[in-house]
């Protein structure tokens, strides 16, 4: 860690050189950057502009009365209102750190996606491409300010899907980057990378096996179990099968970064905790999925919570599926095992702003809701940033609990070893697994992961087993099996992604919505929205503010800036669909990295729109000001109106809260919705029934959730290689064993018959202490 003055903050992993972006030649960058600034744009006083071209002017009074406005209504505003009008007047292209988050993120496109989006850019730096996108013969790059704002605006609300699509590219993008990159944000917002009273939690002392430098020849190891995979599943079978006195290796792509280090900036945690730099985007842009890809997986950068598979999940397993297991004593007993290794509870969880607000609201409105049980081993877990990271180490996930376990057990560590493929032997025609080959590379010389290529050792290495684990994950796993030339048509095929929506919330409280743990309540009232257990989960949302923020449909540049300056008055839902319909993971071409098709269907998108409805509600009764359901063509509800008194209290314990009437009563100064005239002062509120508040529910239906305009989401990939009664239907047996091949298995969220409905850390866990403990059974067998 390290010490400055007296803060003391994590030791920050750095980030290495970034790409030179030649991918895209000088004018691909300026029409780039210049709608950059278009969605994050200098605003100016008219009496200071000096360039309309650069800079988007509003008349003197409309933008002091801004300024004004929203210093009155922030919390711990600054003094004055420089820094507020430096944020006007900031842009993108001032920052080099802006092109460079930039740089990075397009250069982990997919090379067809990248070439597509380098085509549009030449054509707007051209007239007659100009002219097709634009509708304008000027270059965009070219435009004034206000002109390009316009464009994008007019993208926003275009009839043709292709307009559509850039607006959401090029303002997510640029949302994303400047939030991420701003050293402006955290000075206004109040956000800081760091938690307050940040102290570095207990740290494991991993040993991971290192090579010499030899590149003519593999470096090999044997072992009784090879292990793809540190994640949820990976970790739970090293574990088991190390405690069963079997010799185990476990191999990871990603690297271990110990507490001192988190939780990192998010830039930098993007680039080194998280598949593809932080987002996995669909083929058609329709939804952007989140994997972890580190040490621990996606354990050390989930949100804690720990639920595990209900009842009507675990029959649909077991009925429709030819899978009787699930319905069985043995697999609670799976359930409660890894809970209770964990520590897994919701009595001790502290609820944040939002977290009570789901609380409050759902109670109001007759829906069930509870605390969210959490993984944290019954201890407080008030951690807000575990997204960039847990730096507390309270949260018992693979790399604080299972792996440490399975080390004391004897189990050994390979990282930064990147799985080529599994190796069989078939000299006795059957295929038998033998091993996985792949390239290793070393840290650098400081013991970082960020030098250079030619600084670092890289070594093939083999490692013979007698029995192989692929715990990859659900994007990565079906890609391993294709290419150690397994043929079974599903692999890869069944992707459930659990896609959501977002709703965000203006309070007058100073919410503070990045402190505090992610996820603490849960709303279960539409999760049965079919009656065969498709429906939606009412969730609160993490506020680290890349996660979340760039989500929001992009209005003008005066509103982004506005969002800005009041976030930490907002809260943040998702509306987490258990979806019924599919996608499927393929290998890039080019690069080999997973490439998603995915688009959310109708009849999963409907259910998703239930619950942003809910939520709104959830929102109206629990005092927001503001609403805003992250769908396109619909504006915010503002409240005419403040309620008389908070509505929420900032923090409680427990899911108890104080008696409070589903509808209080108004001042009798208070106007009528709809209405000038003042209310009797024994008079109801009318809550959700207010005729301005459903009027704009109807609007927000009306609008529709139709992807890719609206902005889906995904933390949780299931079922790519699903498990099935027999290998017609899945491409894993009941025990894991993939079919048609003899050694090998499977255990991570891949296997899920379909998708959980529930957040898959403890069902994952389940499955593979299940599956662990029947391939400790086989060698002890001798098997």
């Amino acid at each position: 860690m390290s010490v400055t003055g007296d803060t003391i903050s994590p030791n920050e992993p750095g980030m290495p050189e970034p790409p030179s972006g030649d991918f895209f030649n000088e004018t691909q960058w300026a029409v780039l950057i210049a709608l950059a600034d278009a969605v994050v744009p200098s605003i100016t006083p008219e009496s200071r502009v000096t360039d309309e071209k650069t800079q988007r002017c509003l008349p003197d009074q409309e933008y002091h009365e801004f300024v004004q406005a929203n210093k009155d209504k922030i919390a711990e505003a600054p003094g004055d209102e420089s820094l507020l009008e430096a944020l006007l007047d900031d842009q993108p292209s001032k920052h080099p750190a802006f092109l460079h988050h930039c740089r990075r993120t397009l250069s982990s496109l997919p090379g067809p996606a990248r070439m597509q989006l380098g085509g549009v850019l030449s054509a707007l730096a051209t007239r007659p491409g100009s002219l097709l996108l634009t509708g304008h013969m000027i270059p965009i790059h070219e435009q004034p300010m206000h002109v390009r704002e316009a464009i994008l605006q007019a993208w926003r609300d275009s009839w043709f899907q292709t307009r559509r699509l850039l607006f959401k590219s090029f303002t997510l993008l640029a949302q994303s980057a400047w939030v991420t990159t701003s050293p402006l944000f955290g000075r206004i917002s109040g956000f800081q990378d760091v938690p307050r009273e940040w102290k570095a939690g207990p740290h494991f002392d991993f040993s991971f096996l290192q090579f010499e430098d030899n590149a003519s020849e593999p470096a090999v190891l044997e072992t009784d179990v090879v292990i793809v995979g540190s994640g949820c599943g990976g970790g739970v079978c090293a574990k088991v099968l190390a405690e069963s006195g079997h010799r185990v290796v476990v191999v990871d792509k990603g690297h271990y970064f110990p507490p001192s280090q988190l939780p990192m900036p998010q830039h930098q945690a993007m680039h080194h905790l998280y598949e593809n730099g932080g987002f996995v985007p669909s083929a058609d842009a329709s939804v952007n999925a989140v994997a972890g890809s580190c040490w621990g997986g996606g354990g050390t950068v989930n949100w804690s919570v720990a639920l595990q598979t209900q009842g009507y999940v675990r029959r649909e397993w077991a009925d429709d599926h030819g899978l009787p297991f699930f319905a069985t004593a043995e697999f609670q007993t799976c359930l409660d095992r890894v809970c209770d290794f964990m520590g897994v509870g919701g009595a001790g969880v502290r609820q944040s702003h939002r977290g009570q607000a789901l609380l409050d609201g759902a109670r109001r409105l007759g829906w069930d809701a509870k605390p969210a049980p959490q993984n944290t081993g019954g201890n407080d877990h008030d951690c807000g940033h575990c997204h960039l990271g847990c730096g507390s180490a309270g949260k018992q996930g693979p790399a604080v609990s299972w792996l440490p376990a399975a080390s004391r057990a004897g189990a050994k560590f390979l990282e930064g070893f990147m799985v080529d493929r599994v190796l069989f032997d078939e000299a006795s025609g059957r295929k038998r697994a033998t091993g996985v080959v792949g390239r290793w590379t070393s840290r650098d010389s400081d013991g970082r992961v960020i030098g250079p290529a030619e600084g670092r050792v890289t070594r093939e290495v083999v490692i013979k087993a007698k029995k192989v684990i692929i715990s990859a994950g659900s994007l990565w796993s079906p890609l391993i099996l294709k290419k150690s030339g397994l043929k079974n048509r599903h692999i890869g095929q069944n992707l459930h992604l659990h896609p959501v929506n977002f709703v965000g919330a203006y309070y007058d409280e100073d919410t503070r919505p990045w402190e505090g743990s992610s996820i603490t309540s849960l709303c279960t009232s539409f999760e049965n929205l079919d009656g065969r257990g498709h429906g939606t989960k009412l969730e609160c949302m993490c506020m680290v503010p890349y996660t979340f923020l760039p989500n929001n449909i992009w209005r003008s540049g005066l509103d982004f800036k506005r969002s800005i300056m009041r976030y930490r008055h907002m809260d943040g839902y998702i509306s987490l669909t258990r979806d019924r319909d599919t996608g499927q993971v393929y290998a890039d071409p080019v690069t080999g990295r997973p490439c998603i098709e995915y688009t959310p269907s109708a009849f999963d998108a409907e259910h998703t729109m239930e619950g942003v409805i809910a939520l709104s509600k959830i929102c109206y009764i629990t005092g927001a000001t503001e609403i805003q359901p992250f769908v396109g063509g619909v504006e915010p509800f503002i409240r005419p109106q403040q309620l008389p008194e908070p509505a929420v209290a900032t923090t409680t314990t427990t899911a108890e809260t104080k008696p409070d009437p589903v509808h209080r009563r108004r001042s009798s100064s208070s106007p009528k919705a709809g209405g000038s005239a003042s209310l009797a002062a024994d008079e109801m509120d009318l809550g959700i029934a207010d005729p301005a508040f459903t009027a704009w529910l109807a609007r927000v239906r009306a609008a529709g959730n139709k992807p890719p305009g609206t902005p889906f989401a995904s933390a949780h990939q299931m079922g790519t290689c699903r498990m099935s009664s027999h290998p017609g239907a899945g491409v894993v047996g009941p025990r894991g064993a993939v079919w048609g091949a003899e050694g090998l298995f499977v255990a991570d969220a891949s296997v899920f018959p379909s998708a959980s409905g529930v957040n898959p850390m403890v069902t994952n866990m389940a499955i593979a202490d299940w599956i662990a403990r029947g391939v400790a059974r086989e060698l002890a067998e001798g098997g």
